[in-house]
Formats: structure tokens, sequence, C-alpha cells
């Protein structure tokens, strides 16, 4: 009998397993980035998305600013360290609005002011510190000061170097004397003339016709 021979009956032992072959760490790390980077992403991309949509379901409101305002173009008339306009820097004007005005039409005055010098200044044309006189040769027929009130309230005009200031003005096509007296004739078909003076300078006369 063969000492090698297993004794009858009895099974042969099996044999072991062998594992598996051990992956590359190349293919560890991939499989560790996709089970931990994955979840990360999908949070990076879900803040992101509330993001872009305000966090309430509305779109985010972009950010406004304040329109600036403009200047006062009338300050105080006793606005600081400004002098008053001197009359050699004022340039007055006073245009109509047509080279004449046929009859039952009002004529109308374009009545600009302007600082020709380079510092700012300050003139007051309100009605009781500025005239519009219309003449007629030597026939004085209206003045804006025979009639306006002696507490008018002034109109005092920043103007910076260079600026103008432009008003209209319209004429009631009536005469009228000092103190704003009554029944005066009116004026007739002609020719008139009619000059701005104001803070001691004067316009250039402008010409202008009734019908």
């Amino acid at each position: 009998m063969n000492d090698r021979t297993p004794p009858a009956g009895r099974a042969p032992r099996p044999a072991r397993p062998v594992p598996p072959p051990r992956p590359p760490a190349r293919v560890f790390w991939i499989r560790r980035f996709v089970v931990l980077g994955l979840p990360v992403l999908l949070i990076v991309l879900l803040v992101v998305w509330l993001t872009g949509r305000g966090g309430d379901g509305e779109p985010a409101a972009a950010p406004t600013s304040a329109a600036p305002q403009a200047a006062p173009t009338t300050p105080p008339a006793d606005e600081p360290g400004v002098p008053d306009c001197a009359p050699e820097q004022l340039v007055l004007a006073i245009t109509p609005g047509a080279e004449a005005f046929p009859a039952g039409v009002d004529p109308t005055f374009e009545v600009g002011v302007t600082n020709s010098g380079s510092e700012p200044c300050l003139v007051d044309v309100g009605e009781a510190q500025r005239e519009v006189l219309i003449t007629s040769g030597d026939d004085r027929v209206w003045s804006s000061r025979d009639c306006a009130a002696a507490d008018a309230p002034p109109r005092t005009l920043l103007l910076a170097g260079g600026q103008s200031d432009v008003t209209q003005l319209v004429w009631p096509r009536e005469r009228s004397a000092a103190g704003c007296a009554g029944g005066l004739p009116d004026p007739g078909d002609g020719t008139y003339s009619v000059t701005l003076t104001a803070a001691g300078a004067t316009s250039p006369p402008a010409v202008f016709g009734l019908g």
C-alpha cells in the first residue's frame, strides 16, 4: 500500500481559490473621484443655478444708480463768493419773433442775457430790475417797468462764463406810461424799435413792424 494514497472513503481537499489581481493605483483614484467628487460637483451646480435665479425664482435685479441732478440756474441772491456781473461783461439781446405782426397779433420777443466773461457772476433780471422799451421814432410807446409791481420778486441768475439765459416776452400791443396810467391810445401801424436794459447794460435796438 502506497503511503501517499489517501485512505479509502476520504475526499480529496479542494484547491484554495486564487484572489483576483489588484487593480492599478490609477483605477483606484478614478473610482474615489467618481464617488466623492460627483456629489460635490452637483452641489456646486445647484448653488450656481439658485444664485442665477435670485434665490426665489425671480431674475436677480441689476443695481441701479440715481440720476444726476441738474444744478439750479437761479441760485439765491446771496450766493457766497460770486460777484455781480459788471455791465461790460453782459451781452444783452432782444429779437422780435417776426419782421412784422399783422393786426390782432401780439408781438413776441426772445430775450437773451449772456455772461461774456470767463468767470461766473450774478445778475438780477426780475421785472423790477430789467426794462424792455418800445419806441417809434421819438415816441415812447411802452415800457415793461411802467406797470411792474414795486415788490416784484427778483430773478437772480448765476451765469457761468459764456453762459446765456433766454426767455420769451409778449407785448400786449398797448401803450404805457410811468405810474401805469390808463386810457392811452393804442399804437398804430408803422415801424417800431425795441431794446433791453439790465444791470447797467443795454442791447442793440431791434426793428419790427405793426400792421
